[in-house]
């Protein structure tokens, strides 16, 4: 286990050795939890009002960060990645437009409610299935803010699965997912952790969150992977194969970016673009 994730760990069990009661320490978490929603709230209103007040828009992107990293059964540098995703895109090498013209620094376009405090929330001796939870109700929390649309910040890939709980249950039924990966993350529970970062799309399948599952770019996959796949039938598109494939998943990859973002409904299109390790 990282120093990082050992942190949490270590904090409760001081807590236990002073002989702390139980009921005092999962109070004062709870306050740390609420706390912790309250504030991904409140900057999801004030972002939410003011994207309505400027009107002209029917959705907008809205950056939330996940700094979690001890899911990682190697390097924990996704911890870190959401103010360095932020870095690049307000970097000022270049400007802020995109290809189509569209002007990132117009609210109506991106807007950003900061990060779950992941490490302040785990210090606490907050345990992973609370703390998916928390991660699950601030992805909530943002969808509730019409017209904001949460672009989530990883973050290890075990975020993956309290973010397409968080969709599927928001919207009332499971969802269509693209995932574009080298690896498939479907093993059962990866070195004993059920939310190790490659098991997150095992979790997802398990909640029956998808409804269809497209796994396109795999090169890096175990017997385990295979048979995850068939067990929740996925469809999985190896790199070794995408010469024979490649007609369908352009033509898959069409129909997605014409989909509308628009407004959320069953059918809506989740888009995970997992890459980084």
């Amino acid at each position: 286990m990282s120093t990082i994730a050992r942190r949490g760990v270590h904090y409760l069990q001081k807590l236990n050795a002073e002989n702390v009661r139980a009921d005092l320490l999962e109070r004062g978490q709870n306050r740390v939890i609420d706390a912790s929603l309250t504030l991904i709230r409140e900057r999801a209103k004030l972002k939410g009002e003011l994207v309505r007040a400027l009107g002209g828009v029917k959705a907008t992107s809205s950056l939330l960060g996940v700094p979690l990293g001890h899911n990682s059964s190697f390097l924990q540098g996704p911890a870190f990645a959401p103010p360095r995703i932020r870095e690049a895109i307000w970097c000022g090498s270049t400007n802020s437009a995109t290809e189509e013209g569209k002007e990132l620094k117009d609210p109506r376009v991106l807007t950003d409610v900061g990060d779950v405090p992941v490490q302040e929330i785990r210090d606490c001796g907050v345990d992973d299935d609370r703390l998916m939870n928390v991660i699950s109700e601030s992805v909530k929390l943002v969808m509730e803010e019409d017209p904001l649309r949460p672009l989530v910040l990883g973050g290890d890939h075990s975020i993956s699965y309290p973010v397409v709980r968080a969709v599927s249950e928001k919207l009332g039924g499971p969802v269509d997912i693209l995932h574009l990966d080298a690896h498939p993350d479907i093993y059962d529970a990866y070195e004993g952790n059920k939310y190790s970062h490659a098991s997150s799309f095992a979790r997802i399948m398990e909640g029956g969150h998808a409804r269809r599952l497209l796994q396109v770019g795999i090169r890096s996959i175990t017997s385990e992977g295979r048979e995850q796949g068939k067990r929740f039938g996925v469809e999985q598109f190896e790199m070794r194969t995408f010469l024979r494939d490649r007609e369908f998943l352009e033509n898959l990859v069409c129909l997605c970016l014409s989909v509308s973002l628009s407004s959320y409904s069953s059918s809506w299109i989740l888009f995970s673009y997992f890459w980084f390790r």
